[in-house]
């Protein structure tokens, strides 16, 4: 019985990334040359939830249930200026709310940074 070498080779892989934290989670961020559509959608829940949260209480203002912002914070049991800021998602641009369903979104786009004020403008709001 004979003995076989067997060869070791070594493959060095680098790939350039960076974890961060969003919203609690713990995510891959990509370098920036790399384009947004050659990954795979990551769909962010708290997004989600936020924005289906906001134009539920619309439609709830709108239906006429409730009559102000201020009866709709106390059913809700929430405070009235997160209530507020959570329902202005509701005037972010179609597109937006899409890619946030899709999970096309950029990934500094978190709950937080969405709860800041931003332009009514759908054009300016990218």
């Amino acid at each position: 019985m004979t003995r076989r070498q067997t060869s070791v080779e070594t493959i060095s892989v680098h790939v350039p990334f960076a974890i961060r934290k969003y919203g609690g989670r713990k995510q891959v961020v990509m370098p920036a040359d790399v384009p947004v559509s050659d990954l795979h959608p990551r769909i962010n829940n708290t997004l989600v939830k936020a924005l289906a949260r906001a134009f539920r209480w619309k439609r709830l203002l709108e239906s006429g249930e409730f009559a102000t912002v201020k009866e709709l914070a106390e059913y809700e049991k929430l405070g009235f200026s997160y209530l507020t800021r959570v329902l202005r998602l509701s005037l972010l641009a179609p597109d937006i709310v899409e890619a946030i369903l899709e999970g096309r979104q950029q990934p500094e786009m978190t709950l937080a940074a969405l709860l800041e004020p931003f332009p009514t403008e759908w054009v300016e709001q990218w």
